[in-house]
């Protein structure tokens, strides 16, 4: 049985009582809560225009969460409670728990809508009088964008029939984008400012006739995710009624970053759903045949993924290590002949070769590899490489020690090196429009002001450039030019839906990163956010997840488990467990574990639940005198460490704890 919480079995009514129900919204939400919120924000604005527009039409909103750890729940209870909540026990998938709201459904129209989406004011009045209009409509899709202003090309598509995918994933209805053949599975040939039929609608925006759903069934549960909305089109077409495209109204659909579609599990899971698709519609022959392509694919996509994933985190440190090593030989070179030295090649390369990749190490601990790319965070890494390469040095034996000299050298161009390829990227990079750190907000001064201290921070004269909700196309278009900005931020409360649209889809040329921010909240919906729920804002403090204490804490992880199994006979003594000790240095070296954290359990339900969530040995409140405080207490203790992160009280904690190191039911 799953654990059903009903929060208002009736519709949301508006001033007649005697009105029709003419839309169910079903929403399906899993650990998205800063989307969802964002998303049912922008559906009942859209609800209150369409009560305006279509007085007596009533329309009821249902949630189906799958068991989120997030806090999604209580954001709907809260804020929300006109919504119907399904709260299930566990992760039933799309399909089933879609149906579970469906079965419930009264309305005329059904409209599956995903949770990672914004809807303009006037989407669910234009979509049902669409459909008033025409009764052969058993389906209907809208014109979607991504988080940057991006046609979504799966907005419109055709049956993936085995020749139809095939061209799809070998990658050449890229090639040809307009064909009628060869992209078939996005329609190219078709227009995406005109209303067309379609074979098959996305499942992120999907409307259809209750009627419909009646005659042909409800979502195949056999589908876990995805191919279940191909299914469903396909079958609505089958009893006689048409799907269509709808261009006028547009959403935004932030699905480019929920699927991850580099990954390998995406791969997988997708093509799987066209196997089971292809098994039930196509003959026996073409489902042979569509199921080879599959696996095939899967196989070369897999590769490609890997492939893609290995350069892109390579490239920039073998660059950086090859680049240093020239340059150090021919200094070394040039050395040499002015003070008439010869050096052993076979010592002293192999040596020179170590040392550059342990600068490119230190470089990636610094965070000399993290975007924004600045020359300056190279210095520090720079120099604490050249530390340790030195006291690597002096322990080695005397006929090793070829030159300091030749360090100090190297030193210098590390220097150098890593700085003016930090220059250069930076360059690149803004003149293609990917790196910039101004910044842009559309509101009023109130709210631009919220958002700015915020986000943002006191950020330099310039650096950020307030635009008035009114501003016309031409003049934002002005703004980002002329200041060049990086990125754009919308004040919701200020700007509508409709407004958001329009702008992100007319400046999705400019390459500008774009993104949302809700009134009265802590967080900003941006296209590349949906992974990290949501960009958390934390005032004044250095937060456990930035990334340079990511790499720090990782450092610190490794060192602390290695030098211990170095000293196991010392710490063999002052540790109580010693076989859990052991236990617990092997999960930490295996980044199953930390040494010190914030303990999960009390952050599961929390704001930050996913922003830490690797178990802790040691916990903030342990060998303190802390731990008999209440919970609410040691919940605020644990947030603290969180967003106040430092090494050094790690490090404090771990030498008072020292007992406690064995622990393994932490």
């Amino acid at each position: 049985m799953h654990r059903i919480f009903e929060v208002k079995l009736q519709p949301y009514f508006f001033e007649s009582d005697t009105g029709v129900l003419k839309l169910s919204i079903v929403i399906v939400n899993y650990n998205v809560r800063y989307f969802l919120e964002q998303c049912l924000s922008s559906v009942y604005l859209a609800i209150d225009h369409m009560a305006a527009q279509m007085p007596g039409q009533e329309v009821e909103v249902f949630v189906v969460d799958n068991n989120s750890v997030d806090d999604s729940n209580e954001v709907v209870l809260s804020r929300f409670p006109k919504a119907i909540l399904i709260a299930n026990q566990e992760n039933l998938g799309f399909s089933k728990a879609n149906n579970q709201a469906m079965r419930l459904a009264k309305g005329e129209y059904i409209l599956l809508l995903n949770p990672d989406t914004v809807v303009q004011e006037s989407t669910f009045e234009k979509v049902t009088k669409f459909m008033d209009a025409h009764p052969d409509a058993g389906g209907l899709g809208v014109h979607m964008v991504d988080g940057n202003g991006q046609f979504l090309p799966e907005s419109k598509r055709g049956l993936p029939t085995p020749a139809v995918s095939f061209y799809k994933i070998f990658g050449i209805s890229r090639i040809f984008k307009k064909s009628a053949r060869f992209n078939k599975y996005h329609l190219g040939h078709l227009s995406k400012n005109a209303t067309h039929e379609v074979d098959i609608l996305s499942g992120a925006f999907i409307l259809m006739r209750k009627s419909v759903l009646d005659k042909i069934g409800l979502l195949d549960e056999a589908f876990f995710m995805y191919g279940e909305d191909i299914d469903l089109s396909w079958r609505i077409i089958q009893a006689g009624y048409k799907n269509y495209y709808f261009h006028d109204t547009t959403i935004i659909h932030y699905k480019g970053e929920s699927t991850k579609k580099g990954s390998l599990n995406y791969v997988y899971v997708f093509y799987n759903a066209m196997v089971i698709f292809a098994q039930k519609h196509f003959s026996q022959q073409n489902a042979r045949v569509f199921s080879w392509c599959i696996n095939l694919a899967i196989w070369l996509r897999a590769f490609v993924a890997v492939a893609v994933r290995f350069v892109k985190g390579l490239a920039l440190p073998l660059w950086d290590i090859t680049v240093l090593f020239g340059f150090w030989e021919l200094a070394r070179f040039a050395y040499a002949n002015s003070r008439d030295k010869i050096y052993q090649d076979t010592l002293v390369v192999p040596l020179m070769l170590f040392f550059c990749i342990v600068w490119a190490v230190a470089l990636f601990f610094g965070g000399g590899y993290d975007k924004p790319y600045r020359p300056m965070k190279t210095v520090r890494p720079v120099l604490m490489g050249a530390a340790l390469i030195f006291i690597f040095y002096s322990l080695l034996p005397e006929n090793m020690r070829f030159s300091r000299a030749l360090i100090v050298i190297g030193t210098v161009i590390a220097l150098a090196v890593f700085a003016m390829h930090r220059m250069l990227l930076r360059r690149w990079l803004s003149k293609g429009g990917e790196l910039n750190e101004i910044t842009g907000i559309m509101g009023q001064t109130d709210e631009v002001n919220r958002v700015q201290r915020m986000f943002i921070g006191e950020a330099s004269e310039g650096a950020v450039v307030t635009i008035a909700p009114h501003c016309s196309l031409e003049r934002l278009r002005d703004y980002i030019t002329i200041h060049k900005l990086g990125r754009l931020v919308f004040c919701a409360r200020d700007v509508s839906s409709s407004q958001i649209i329009g702008f992100m889809t007319a400046v999705s040329d400019l390459q500008i990163e774009m993104k949302i921010a809700p009134p009265e909240s802590l967080f900003m919906i941006g296209s590349n956010s949906i992974e990290k729920s949501g960009d958390i804002a934390i005032l004044d403090v250095n937060s456990i997840t930035l990334p340079q204490n990511k790499r720090i804490k990782m450092l610190m992880d490794i060192g602390l488990s290695i030098l211990s199994m170095i000293l196991w006979p010392v710490c063999f003594w002052i540790v109580k467990n010693p076989i859990g000790w052991f236990k617990n240095c092997c999960s930490v070296l295996i980044g199953r574990r930390t040494w010190v954290g914030p303990d999960v359990r009390l952050i599961e339900s929390d704001k930050l639940a996913k922003m830490y969530i690797k178990p802790a040995v040691i916990h903030p409140s342990m060998g303190m005198g802390l731990e008999k405080l209440s919970h609410e207490a040691l919940v605020k203790i644990n947030t603290l460490y969180i967003k106040d992160y430092n090494p050094w009280r790690d490090l404090r904690l771990m030498w008072k704890c020292r007992a406690l190191w064995g622990q393994v039911n932490s």
